[in-house]
């Protein structure tokens, strides 16, 4: 369990040739008894982990979409001590990794070694923070560590090259690279400098690099999906699945798949 777990799961896929799908959800959107529904059908659907979004009243790096998710499950009660229980109860029900992003003000009110604790319990394997700054960290990464929570980190493309190999050094699990200067949300296409990024972020890290915000069809995890590990899609699915567009998902998960093992055969047919 724990980062093992994560690390396990992620490299089994890249020793594979294959990238990985990471879809958010945001816990409590849609009423906190179809989370693990949603968690078993996105395992189905091929995801590599599942990225849980805790919703929060001032999600500083979210869009629209998830902010307007946040707001749903905030009125349906959703909060982050109900979240872990759900998770503890199913724990033992599936296999995918499960990572949970969290702003810092709830972790705070939590307790900060409560928090980790009831993460080990509750079969959290990783947790990202995206407010809380790589020189603020000591204030919760030892509470993971001593709990095996993977900690991973975000990096921007506006950060210095000092900053992201610091970032590429320490992250666990994976390596978040944001591939848009700005929130959450779909984007109708990427700055032509997120391949040099992505490149460079694979060269300093130890970890696999997943590309997320604006990611939203299967074309866009193609490309980006070429020049690291995998893709995070967060608004896209939020939004099919507060539609009711399951089978939408499972095109999704399933198109940018198939693209990345098309990519891969050819490749092999090019340079035999």
């Amino acid at each position: 369990m724990g980062k093992a777990k994560l690390e396990k799961a992620l490299q089994e896929k890249i020793h594979s040739n294959q990238k990985i799908f990471s879809p958010f959800i945001m816990a409590g959107d849609g009423g906190l008894d179809v989370l693990e529904e949603r968690i078993n059908f996105l395992q189905a659907c091929g995801a590599g982990a599942i990225e849980l979004g805790i919703p929060f009243s001032d999600p500083v790096a979210d869009g629209p979409t998830i902010q307007a998710a946040g707001i749903r499950a905030l009125e349906n009660g959703t909060n982050l001590t109900r979240v872990l229980e759900i998770l503890q109860a199913g724990k033992d029900t599936r296999s995918i990794p499960i990572v949970i992003m969290t702003y810092l003000n709830p972790v705070i009110a939590y307790g900060m070694e409560r928090f980790a604790e009831a993460c080990q319990h509750a079969g959290v394997d990783g947790v990202i923070i995206p407010d809380l700054s790589m020189e603020e960290e000591p204030i919760i990464a030892s509470a993971l560590e001593a709990n095996d929570i993977a900690f991973v980190r975000l990096a921007a493309m506006t950060s210095p090259k000092e900053r992201l190999l610091e970032l590429a050094k320490r992250s666990e699990g994976f390596l978040y690279a944001v591939a848009v200067n700005g929130t959450t949300g779909a984007r109708a296409n990427h700055d032509l400098q997120v391949s040099s990024y992505l490149q460079a972020l694979k060269e300093y890290s130890n970890v696999p690099v997943l590309a997320g915000f604006g990611v939203s069809n299967s074309e866009q995890a193609r490309v980006l999906g070429e020049h690291c590990d995998g893709v995070i899609v967060g608004s896209k699915i939020v939004e099919l699945l507060h539609a009711g567009e399951t089978e939408e998902i499972r095109k999704l998960i399933g198109g940018s798949v198939l693209s990345w093992k098309r990519l891969e055969q050819k490749a092999h047919m090019d340079f035999p």
